[in-house]
């Protein structure tokens, strides 16, 4: 039962990583953090943009989610073989990510389909990204919630408390994104907990 949990996971992250694709990528190149302050870059970025691809992102970024909500939430239950404290605490934080993730991914989206909906205008892009700043929390919230998860599973098997092997704590998300940080790798949360599961599935 945890294999197919963790198999999902695989699937949702994998279709997250496109879903993110869809929100960053333009059909006149890729968005950068410093494009949004300049409304006339932006405009030139989105221009042409169909309105579908933010649409999508949403609906199918939620699904996405939903799957792989199924390992992180397996993965906590398994936990509670080795440790109760463990377990609740990558519960609680499983949880924690899940919805405020979601929330923020819904939110990234409707701000690029308010900015091309409204003519690509510069008011449009204030508007909208006034409503991502002030909605901002859900990221950190979302973000800081993986970290107990993955942090929690990581001590776990590093000390050698769980049936994975020792080494098999370098099959964890933040492992995989500390080298990754400095690539211009797209969706590198995705990828890295696509390889995180990927790595469960084989030592579980």
């Amino acid at each position: 039962m945890i294999k197919t949990a963790i198999i999902l996971a695989i699937i949702g992250h994998i279709l997250c990583g496109v879903c993110d694709a869809l929100l960053t990528y333009t059909p006149n190149g890729k968005l950068g953090v410093k494009d949004a302050k300049d409304p006339g870059k932006m405009a030139e970025l989105f221009k042409g943009t169909p309105l579908r691809n933010s649409l999508l992102s949403m609906v199918l970024g939620t699904l996405a989610i939903t799957l792989f909500g199924f390992g992180y939430l397996a993965m906590s239950y398994w936990m509670k073989e080795y440790s109760a404290l463990a377990s609740n605490f990558m519960l609680i934080a499983s949880v924690t990510f899940l919805v405020f993730i979601v929330v923020h991914h819904v939110i990234c989206g409707i701000v690029e389909w308010l900015f091309i909906r409204m003519d690509l205008k510069s008011e449009s892009l204030e508007a909208a990204l006034d409503l991502q700043k002030k909605t901002i929390v859900t990221m950190f919230v979302g973000y800081a919630a993986l970290l107990v998860f993955v942090v929690t599973l990581f001590v776990m098997i590093v000390s050698g408390k769980t049936s994975i092997p020792a080494w098999g704590c370098v099959f964890n998300t933040a492992v995989f994104l500390i080298p990754m940080a400095a690539t211009k790798l797209p969706a590198k949360g995705n990828i890295a907990g696509s390889l995180m599961f990927i790595g469960l599935l084989i030592l579980i």
